[in-house]
């Protein structure tokens, strides 16, 4: 069985459901038979996964291995069946969807920031207009309303 060593995309990219891991030199490695391999992308250089069902896309795809003069030749779907890279991947994919959460986390932030302030200047435009109008119920509802939603997102 081969052991995988070191595994470490140079870069990662998203499109759509897919996620792409690109490896290059010294970012790779397997250990057979006690003896170090060093990936090199002279073939197949990626790992595409899909993020809605975990599956490895690219199954035909060809990693070249090398120490001195010896080369191993494994197409994905071989690496995977007689190494440990799963547990690898699993590792990278948990970094990606711990990274993919902040994001979000922030992009929520962000659109709850953006609506309240679209909020509270459409309150002020309705109080403009109320008191133009010189309609005082609708402007002291306004007030109210506009101070209740202050207090409920805590004044942002």
């Amino acid at each position: 069985m081969l052991h995988v060593k070191l595994m470490k995309p140079f870069y990662t990219k998203k499109e759509g459901h897919l996620v792409k891991f690109v490896f290059a030199y010294q970012y790779f490695s397997i250990m057979k038979d006690d003896e170090l391999f060093h990936f090199i992308p002279v073939e197949g250089k990626e790992i595409i996964v899909n993020l809605n069902t975990f599956q490895v896309e690219n199954l035909s795809e060809v990693f070249v291995f090398q120490k001195g003069n010896r080369f191993i030749r494994l197409p994905l779907y071989q690496l995977l069946l007689v190494s440990d890279i799963h547990r690898h991947l699993q590792a990278i994919l948990q970094e990606e969807r711990a990274e993919l959460i902040e994001v979000n986390e922030q992009t929520r932030k962000e659109a709850a920031d953006a609506i309240y302030f679209l909020e509270q200047e459409n309150y002020s435009r309705m109080i403009d207009e109320a008191l133009s109008a010189g309609d005082r119920e609708m402007f002291d509802a306004l007030i109210a309303q506009q101070r209740e939603s202050q207090q409920l997102y805590g004044g942002l």
